[in-house]
Protein backbone atom coordinates (compact mmCIF):
# COMPACT_ATOMS: atom_id res chain seq x y z
CA UNK A 1 0.00 0.00 0.00
CA UNK A 2 2.87 2.58 0.64
CA UNK A 3 4.79 1.55 -1.97
CA UNK A 4 1.52 1.76 -4.28
CA UNK A 5 1.37 5.86 -2.52
CA UNK A 6 4.41 6.19 -3.43
CA UNK A 7 4.60 5.13 -6.80
CA UNK A 8 1.43 7.45 -7.49
CA UNK A 9 2.89 10.63 -5.78
CA UNK A 10 6.23 10.36 -8.14
CA UNK A 11 4.05 9.39 -10.78
CA UNK A 12 2.39 12.65 -10.12
CA UNK A 13 5.62 14.76 -10.23
CA UNK A 14 6.77 13.24 -13.30
CA UNK A 15 3.44 14.57 -14.81
CA UNK A 16 3.94 18.11 -13.65
CA UNK A 17 7.48 18.45 -14.46
CA UNK A 18 6.46 17.39 -17.90
CA UNK A 19 4.14 20.08 -18.28
CA UNK A 20 6.21 22.55 -17.19
CA UNK A 21 9.16 21.54 -19.63
CA UNK A 22 6.60 20.27 -22.08
CA UNK A 23 8.14 20.33 -26.04
CA UNK A 24 6.85 22.96 -28.28
CA UNK A 25 4.86 21.06 -31.31
CA UNK A 26 6.61 20.85 -34.65
CA UNK A 27 4.96 23.26 -36.82
CA UNK A 28 3.88 22.46 -40.20
CA UNK A 29 1.91 23.91 -43.17
CA UNK A 30 -1.67 23.56 -43.06
CA UNK A 31 -1.78 20.87 -45.85
CA UNK A 32 0.48 19.32 -44.14
CA UNK A 33 -0.85 18.97 -41.43
CA UNK A 34 -4.36 17.99 -42.36
CA UNK A 35 -2.14 15.24 -43.90
CA UNK A 36 -0.20 14.18 -40.90
CA UNK A 37 -3.64 13.85 -39.07
CA UNK A 38 -4.94 11.99 -41.50
CA UNK A 39 -2.34 9.78 -41.32
CA UNK A 40 -3.22 9.44 -37.08
CA UNK A 41 -6.86 7.52 -38.20
CA UNK A 42 -6.51 3.84 -36.88
CA UNK A 43 -4.23 4.36 -33.73
CA UNK A 44 -4.82 4.69 -30.24
CA UNK A 45 -2.47 4.40 -27.25
CA UNK A 46 -3.33 2.56 -24.25
CA UNK A 47 -1.54 4.13 -21.41
CA UNK A 48 -1.55 4.96 -17.73
CA UNK A 49 -1.97 9.01 -16.51
CA UNK A 50 1.17 9.08 -14.40
CA UNK A 51 3.64 6.10 -15.87
CA UNK A 52 6.72 7.45 -16.57
CA UNK A 53 6.98 5.85 -20.06
CA UNK A 54 3.68 6.83 -21.18
CA UNK A 55 4.68 10.62 -20.79
CA UNK A 56 7.93 9.42 -22.35
CA UNK A 57 5.28 8.68 -25.09
CA UNK A 58 2.76 11.34 -24.98
CA UNK A 59 5.76 13.96 -25.15
CA UNK A 60 6.67 12.71 -28.72
CA UNK A 61 3.12 12.90 -29.64
CA UNK A 62 3.13 16.31 -27.98
CA UNK A 63 6.19 17.38 -30.24
CA UNK A 64 5.22 15.60 -32.97
CA UNK A 65 1.76 17.74 -32.96
CA UNK A 66 -0.43 14.63 -34.04
CA UNK A 67 -3.75 13.65 -32.16
CA UNK A 68 -3.51 10.56 -31.32
CA UNK A 69 -6.90 8.85 -29.32
CA UNK A 70 -5.48 8.17 -25.73
CA UNK A 71 -6.88 5.48 -23.91
CA UNK A 72 -6.32 4.85 -20.16
CA UNK A 73 -6.65 1.89 -19.01
CA UNK A 74 -7.41 3.02 -16.03
CA UNK A 75 -11.13 2.40 -17.63
CA UNK A 76 -11.62 -1.31 -16.90
CA UNK A 77 -12.97 -1.76 -20.94
CA UNK A 78 -9.40 -0.23 -22.30
CA UNK A 79 -7.65 -2.59 -20.02
CA UNK A 80 -9.79 -5.20 -20.94
CA UNK A 81 -9.57 -4.49 -24.44
CA UNK A 82 -5.88 -4.78 -24.49
CA UNK A 83 -5.44 -7.88 -22.23
CA UNK A 84 -8.23 -9.45 -24.79
CA UNK A 85 -6.32 -8.00 -28.19
CA UNK A 86 -2.79 -7.49 -27.03
CA UNK A 87 -2.45 -10.07 -25.39
CA UNK A 88 -0.87 -8.36 -22.12
CA UNK A 89 -1.14 -5.72 -19.36
CA UNK A 90 1.57 -3.58 -20.73
CA UNK A 91 1.60 0.38 -21.10
CA UNK A 92 1.82 2.16 -22.96
CA UNK A 93 1.24 0.49 -25.91
CA UNK A 94 0.21 1.63 -29.43
CA UNK A 95 -2.83 0.03 -31.35
CA UNK A 96 -2.29 0.00 -35.12
CA UNK A 97 -5.18 -0.77 -37.49
CA UNK A 98 -4.50 -0.74 -40.93
CA UNK A 99 -5.43 -2.27 -44.02
CA UNK A 100 -7.89 -4.24 -41.75
CA UNK A 101 -5.09 -5.48 -39.59
CA UNK A 102 -4.16 -4.68 -35.85
CA UNK A 103 -1.09 -4.65 -34.61
CA UNK A 104 0.47 -3.63 -30.97
CA UNK A 105 3.36 -2.05 -30.27
CA UNK A 106 4.69 -2.27 -26.71
CA UNK A 107 8.08 0.10 -25.41
CA UNK A 108 8.25 3.25 -26.04
CA UNK A 109 10.99 3.86 -27.30
CA UNK A 110 9.57 1.45 -29.95
CA UNK A 111 6.61 3.70 -30.19
CA UNK A 112 8.40 6.70 -30.66
CA UNK A 113 10.55 5.42 -33.21
CA UNK A 114 7.37 4.63 -35.30
CA UNK A 115 5.98 7.86 -34.75
CA UNK A 116 8.85 9.55 -35.13
CA UNK A 117 8.94 7.45 -38.75
CA UNK A 118 5.22 8.11 -39.63
CA UNK A 119 4.99 11.54 -38.38
CA UNK A 120 8.68 13.24 -37.74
Amino acid sequence: MVVKAVRNGLGLVIVFVSWLTNPKPMKRAAAEQADAQAKTEGLALYQRYACPFCVKTRRAIHRLNVNIEIRDIKNTVYRDELIAQGGRVMVPCLRIEEGGEVKWLYESNDIIQFLNARFG
